[in-house]
């Protein structure tokens, strides 16, 4: 099996991506390379071994991108509370006795 060479600028990128994501082992998935050898790259970005890359060369995430991403996500999270607090109710007024399990 032949060993692939990946340039700076992909290794930052995928770098950077698995940072803000989040999930080293997805994003290894998704380039289809090892999740050590992402967290090689990562630990390498983060000790400045990947200087000379050009920054305008990496794709960014646009922030209007980011902002609508995190108020779904938010909006989400209200639904999902919301949701929570109406079975609770539910469960104390039709079961009072399993009231003391919620707490």
């Amino acid at each position: 099996m032949k060993r692939q060479n990946y340039s700076n600028e992909f290794k930052v990128q995928v770098s950077k991506e698995a940072f803000e994501v989040g999930n080293k082992a997805g994003v290894a998935r998704r380039y289809e390379i090892g999740p050590n050898l992402l967290h090689r790259w990562i630990r390498q970005y983060q000790e400045g071994h990947f200087d000379d890359v050009d920054p305008s060369a990496i794709p960014n995430r646009q922030v209007g991108e980011v902002a609508k991403e995190n108020d779904r996500l938010k909006q989400l999270l209200g639904e999902k509370d919301l949701e929570i607090a109406i079975l609770r109710d539910l469960v104390k007024k039709k079961n009072p006795h399993l009231l003391k399990r919620l707490k």
